[in-house]
């Protein structure tokens, strides 16, 4: 009995501490439902604007390009993911000024939609949420602290 209470006091806050860290790594891996990610990336020109995806908790988002912006839905199973956006819209949104949405700005908005739906796979760590494809450079994303 004596043996069974000396296994027990130093097996129980060994599991209790394994337990922690398998409960961390497992938040570390959530998709961020419920978000916001803003693309790691260069401004193009000198508006401050760049992409950003407000995820919902139902995975419906809204993809904030870099001059349009169109909706969503990102599918998550483990480590796959899947996006369906809805096309581009033809005209800019009325809130654009004229010059703001370059012939540069929007073919990276036409580029980063055709690398969105073709993500396949997701990794998070940290703050940091990367989606990437075949044969293409993962997308960065950051949590936003807004």
């Amino acid at each position: 009995m004596i043996f069974m209470r000396l296994i027990l006091r130093r097996l129980l806050p060994a599991l209790a501490l394994f337990a922690g860290m398998l409960s961390g790594a497992a938040l570390a891996q959530q998709f961020p439902f419920d978000q916001v990610l803003v693309l790691d990336a260069q401004r193009i020109g000198p508006l401050k604007r760049v992409p950003v995806l407000t995820i919902g908790a139902d995975g419906r988002t809204t993809v904030d390009l870099w001059c349009q912006t169109v909706p969503a839905l990102f599918e998550v199973n483990g480590a796959d993911i899947k996006i369906q956006t809805a096309p581009l819209p033809d005209t800019l949104p009325l809130y654009m000024s004229t010059g703001q949405c370059s012939p540069e700005r929007i073919q990276a908005d036409a580029e980063l939609l055709e690398q969105l739906t073709q993500t396949s796979a997701w990794q998070r760590q940290g703050d940091t949420v990367s989606l990437s494809g075949p044969g293409g450079v993962p997308l960065r994303f950051r949590l936003s602290s807004h």
